[in-house]
């Protein structure tokens, strides 16, 4: 017997109301221009840097964290600029629109 169960036995006459669904709601402040989403080579290593955000830098280390964390690859955060190591351009943006972003593609 499951919660809902239970509770229609307590109380018989309570109709449950009907929630609308609600929008995720980002922890991370959306800007209006777009992220710069780069690739370069650093020693002869591929890196991925994301720059251009305007919000808060504690909100851009956020959401560097989460991008490592989610595509399980190093990176750091240095002087505004969120550097990836590895060639993820296209997992980052696909990332990043999801979560309402808008990103800006530069380079080859």
């Amino acid at each position: 017997m499951d919660l809902k169960d239970q509770l229609k036995n307590l109380f018989p006459d309570h109709v449950p109301e009907k929630e609308a669904p609600k929008e995720p709601k980002s922890d991370i402040w959306l800007q209006d221009t777009p992220i710069l989403c780069k690739y370069e080579k650093r020693k002869g290593k591929p890196i991925t840097i994301l720059e251009g955000y305007n919000g808060a830098e504690s909100d851009f280390k956020k959401l560097a964290k989460e991008l490592k964390t989610r595509l399980s690859v190093g990176g750091t955060f240095k002087d505004g600029k969120i550097i990836i190591q590895g060639d993820y351009r296209d997992k980052i943006m696909q990332m990043l629109s999801t979560k309402g972003f808008k990103v800006k593609r530069v380079g080859g």
